[in-house]
């Protein structure tokens, strides 16, 4: 198994023809940027053994209600996701451990192929950001770092949280997103009108919009999920829909090298993520906004 300071890995390379811009991601988490204290030492990362935070309190004990409680606000009755299966009953979530993860960035490169991302649109789903050891400064992380595994850095990947209290479908004045009953936050296409109040009100960044029509070499096609209908509205993480509904994990998780990412179903007592969430202390970002994102950190 690769370890945090071994080399990255040779094939960690990213698909052809893919861009990054530097207004992704950094730009909405410096507008919140308040919320913690830039250069400091957050208390998710300096409480001691006795001190749980509120994440810690919410995971304790049998039952992972208070985490996964419903909003039917947001579980509108959209049209189903055509490219993928029916929703179960499942309640999807992911971990992610700090520690493990070199930044690599295998994880982006294998979301860019599996939905279908532009080459040329100037974004990815998940942004890999190189911290300072023992800080959580946002505004100054560098998502554009050349190489990862650096053992005096620490590494954050970040990406849709999948809220369970999604604000960015709040904002959304058509309900062209929703909710689904498992928990994965969708858009239609058909229904988005562009007018980006969804970009606004996502605390997270993590939603992009296309400005033209994404560029995808057709050797690296990913046929189960659409490419044309993307042009001119708004695109996001959808937990790779099309295949976690076909029982696979996400491609993330797949392409991660060390394990740093899980993935699984919160209503499964066994699963991976429930197991980690009942028994590791953690953390999710900005949990002060009330969104209660689907994704944890460890570490």
């Amino acid at each position: 198994m690769t370890k945090k300071n071994d080399p990255i890995p040779a094939d960690a390379t990213a698909p052809e023809g893919l861009t990054l811009s530097r207004r992704s991601f950094i730009e909405g988490l410096g507008a919140t940027a308040g919320i913690l204290a830039a250069g400091s030492v957050p208390a998710f990362l300096s409480a001691t053994a006795g001190s749980a935070t509120a994440s810690e309190a919410a995971v304790e004990g049998d039952s992972l209600a208070p985490i996964i409680e419903e909003d039917q606000a947001v579980n509108y009755p959209g049209k189903p996701v055509k490219y993928a299966d029916p929703a179960g009953d499942q309640k999807w979530a992911m971990v992610i451990d700090v520690k493990a993860c070199i930044g690599c960035r295998r994880c982006v490169y294998a979301c860019v192929k599996e939905n279908n991302i532009g080459r040329n649109s100037g974004f990815t789903y998940i942004q890999v950001l190189e911290m300072e050891p023992g800080k959580i400064d946002l505004e100054k992380a560098d998502p554009h770092y050349t190489e990862g595994g650096d053992p005096d850095k620490w590494y954050l990947p970040v990406q849709c949280m999948q809220c369970a209290k999604p604000t960015c479908v709040y904002g959304c004045p058509v309900i062209a997103t929703w909710k689904e009953p498992d928990g994965i936050v969708v858009i239609d296409y058909d229904k988005c009108i562009a007018c980006r109040n969804c970009l606004v009100t996502c605390p997270y960044d993590a939603r992009h919009f296309n400005w033209v029509e994404p560029e995808v070499p057709a050797a690296e096609r990913n046929p189960l999920v659409p490419v044309e209908e993307k042009a001119g509205v708004v695109e996001k993480c959808t937990f790779c829909i099309q295949r976690t509904r076909n029982g696979q994990t996400t491609a993330c998780v797949e392409a991660c090298p060390v394990g740093a990412r899980k993935f699984g179903d919160l209503n499964d007592p066994e699963s991976e993520v429930s197991i980690l969430l009942k028994t590791r202390r953690v953390w999710r970002l900005k949990e002060e906004t009330g969104n209660e994102p689907m994704i944890w950190y460890v570490g």
